[in-house]
């Protein structure tokens, strides 16, 4: 099985690198999700989370930075 990155332009599917497939071959095609939040820069190390996880670990962040690392 070989993996081919394409982009759909509404009709068909085209391939952004050569394709190594015969005419007519049978593909499996999977839609990536490119729609995640872009605003949740935390996501692509904690992974999908709630809002309310995210606002949470978030504001924990948020108070761990106001540490002054000098009052220890």
């Amino acid at each position: 099985m070989e993996a081919v990155r394409a982009y759909y332009d509404g009709n068909v599917f085209i391939p952004i690198e050569p394709v190594k497939a015969k005419r007519n071959q049978p593909a499996l095609i999977t839609i990536v999700d490119d729609n995640k939040p872009k605003n949740k820069p935390h996501l692509k190390f904690i992974g999908a989370l709630s809002n309310e996880s995210y606002e949470e670990i978030s504001m924990a962040l948020a108070d761990a930075q106001l540490v002054d690392a000098d009052e220890w």
